[in-house]
């Protein structure tokens, strides 16, 4: 029983430890929804210090000062998109991971799409050229040329 204990106390301080090792500090939230609106707004957005990390994971301080404000907002009871409105007045279109569609982004928006439809037409526009290709009829002399190796292949 004894041995249960220390390892059970062992456990949560190596819990403890890492939590306050890895720098992100734990919200504490009265309501679940609040909590899981708080992890998915820090997941939505990016940091803009790191190298594509969202702020959620991130241990710079600028996502600290992010996250510290997300839950400030939230506790002002907030709605999501006024407290994405507020941090990306703040910090700047760079850290969503999914630009709004604006006039400005309709290239990155429509790129792919584009690129996409040119590329179907480019393989049909391949298949009609093969299949037309294939269904050429052959030549007087390649059809005797045809005939002869035929022949050949036949005989040995």
């Amino acid at each position: 029983m004894a041995l249960i204990r220390t390892l059970t106390v062992a456990i949560l301080f190596t819990l403890t430890l890492s939590a306050v090792a890895g720098g992100i500090e734990i919200r504490e939230f009265d309501n679940p929804v609040l909590a899981q609106r708080y992890d998915d707004l820090t997941a939505s957005m990016r940091c803009p210090l790191c190298e594509n990390q969202a702020i959620g994971d991130s241990d710079s301080p600028i996502s600290a000062d992010m996250r510290e404000r997300v839950y400030q907002l939230l506790q002002e009871g907030r709605a999501d998109s006024e407290i994405v409105d507020h941090m990306v007045a703040r910090f700047g279109d760079y850290i969503l991971y999914n630009p709004r569609l604006e006039r400005r982004t309709y290239l990155l928006w429509g790129l792919p799409i584009g690129l996409g439809v040119i590329g179907c037409l480019i393989v049909m526009l391949i298949v009609r050229a093969r299949r037309n290709a294939s269904a050429k009829a052959l030549s007087a002399d390649e059809r005797a040329r045809l005939n002869a190796l035929l022949e050949r292949q036949r005989s040995s």
